[in-house]
């Protein structure tokens, strides 16, 4: 059976590079591993989040209640579940998700009251690996990275910029709110800054090689 490792984190965190780095480094090990994202933006699956981060239920992330957000990212990925990846779980060593249920849980939790966020965080696994039958991560990562230093990678890209990313006192909450989800649940924190600045992605990717390998 394939080994399931989510990879999340604040935008602008490195999830996609290091997403692949970690496929390229189990592959030069004679390892197979597939590299999924979520959302996945090229399928119907994403219609629900792509109206919600384009703004068109809303210009604010908080206009879009916790829940109902996060039932628009668990849709799409039971349908791509059902649709697309289901069929590749066995067929690789490594199924690597950047961004999975975690990234409810980082993005979805800021906008609850902090003494709420223990009844979401039981709802959200109980809605998406229970009731919705997702398969459960054998590993998650959670990248920590300040939200200024986020900030200023988002900007680094030039990409137009969703709801989450445009809100910078919303993206200072999804913050403190990842680091609460990371501790409650039981994710891997990889600190990817020192003084002040982001580390280097090769001696990120090696610590995040030497968890996966541990397990």
């Amino acid at each position: 059976m394939s080994k399931l490792i989510s990879i999340d984190g604040l935008d602008g965190s490195g999830k996609g590079t290091q997403s692949e780095l970690l496929a390229e480094a189990l592959r030069a090990a004679g390892k197979t591993a597939k590299v999924l994202s979520f959302p996945m933006y090229g399928c119907d699956s994403s219609f629900a989040v792509r109206l919600y981060l384009d703004g068109a239920l809303g210009g604010s992330p908080s206009d879009t209640n916790a829940y109902a957000a996060s039932a628009f990212f668990a849709v799409d990925r039971y349908i791509s579940y059902r649709t697309l990846w289901g069929a590749d779980i066995g067929k690789y060593d490594y199924i690597i998700f950047n961004r999975y249920v975690s990234a409810n849980a980082v993005h979805q939790l800021s906008k609850l009251p902090q003494d709420a966020w223990d009844n979401f965080l039981s709802w959200l696994w109980d809605f998406e690996l229970d009731k919705l039958g997702l398969p459960r991560p054998d590993l998650t990562l959670y990248l920590v990275v300040e939200p200024e230093i986020s900030a200023a990678l988002v900007d680094r890209r030039g990409e137009k910029k969703d709801i989450h990313e445009q809100d910078g006192a919303y993206m200072e909450r999804c913050y403190r709110a990842g680091l609460y989800a990371a501790e409650k649940l039981g994710f891997h924190k990889i600190a990817c800054c020192a003084d002040g600045a982001i580390r280097g992605r090769e001696e990120i990717a090696a610590e995040i090689l030497s968890e996966v390998l541990a397990i």
